[in-house]
């Protein structure tokens, strides 16, 4: 029997995790379930129905609890209202104790109030010795198992929102991405953006998300296009590409004694292929009749 397996999500804009949902058969996009999760019960919302999964790792999906009711509802809301009071107090703590190489990012209660996990970043590579910390906060919250959990700077920018380095009254992540992308200089210098650090690095500190946006369209129009300080022919004669635009699939040649011209990709035609065309059609051929002069030479 095929399992019935839909998308839950935790938060508002995160992403949606797999579980089966064959115990409660009539669940709808929206309902909020309570399931099972490596951090304990959790409340989430089901956002989609899942028709062809692929099995995770470990073999097999986590099941639907069941349907969380009113109650439920309103004891999640209940602890989330202590989060900012825990997250005050971890981060007084950890002042008192000198532990200035970390950041208290937030708080995060499991809906039932029986987990609380306090998540914190750091800029330095050494770890944190949290031990007295995390004990601490465990004799102040003794109603809750307490848990550090290290976030990393991507994480800690959709977490805290505000404005993006674009002008964006809402950074992307905190607006709609659900999960991070890897991102290299290579998108970068593939859409022509400069390197300059303040052009391409996001508030987080890390390369911003954006440049995956479109880099899979500018490679491809890359690969159609020749590259620059490349010879081609076009209407008006033999030049040098200048430069490239991917997005309008044409090209700026500088041709002599006529100056720059833009051309679309198919009014012009590599010189390197054109210059082997010419060639090979001049080069006799062992079948065709040859001139009467040639054929002297030969005797």
């Amino acid at each position: 029997m095929q399992p019935f397996i839909v998308g839950v999500r935790f938060t508002q804009i995160g992403k949606a995790y797999h579980f089966d949902a064959s115990a409660v058969p009539h669940i709808k996009v929206g309902d909020h379930v309570i399931v099972e999760t490596s951090r304990g019960k959790q409340l989430g919302e089901v956002t989609q129905f899942v028709e062809k999964p692929s099995l995770p790792p470990e073999g097999t999906w986590k099941s639907i609890e069941r349907i969380a009711t009113p109650r439920d509802l309103i004891l999640r809301r209940m602890w989330a209202q202590k989060e900012l009071e825990a997250m005050i107090a971890c981060r007084e703590r950890a002042a008192q104790l000198k532990l200035y190489e970390i950041k208290i990012v937030a708080a995060e209660f499991s809906f039932d109030g029986t987990r609380l996990t306090l998540m914190y970043s750091t800029e330095t590579e050494d770890k944190a010795d949290l031990k007295s910390l995390r004990h601490d906060m465990q004799k102040q919250y003794q109603q809750s198992q307490v848990e550090m959990r290290q976030i990393g700077p991507r994480d800690v920018a959709k977490m805290l929102g505000g404005m993006g380095a674009c002008g964006m009254e809402t950074r992307c992540c905190s607006k709609f991405l659900t999960e991070f992308s890897p991102i290299s200089i290579k998108m970068a210098k593939e859409q022509g953006i400069s390197l300059t650090p303040t052009e391409i690095t996001g508030m987080c500190g890390r390369l911003r998300c954006c440049l995956v946006y479109e880099y899979e369209q500018y490679a491809a129009a890359r690969k159609e296009l020749p590259k620059r300080n490349k010879h081609v022919v076009t209407p008006l004669g033999e030049g040098k590409v200048l430069d490239v635009n991917p997005l309008q699939m044409s090209i700026r040649v500088d041709i002599p004694e006529v100056g720059w011209r833009e051309f679309a990709r198919e009014e012009v035609e590599p010189w390197d292929e054109l210059e082997a065309l010419r060639r090979k059609s001049k080069e006799p051929c062992e079948n065709c009749p040859q001139p009467e002069k040639e054929k002297h030479e030969r005797r």
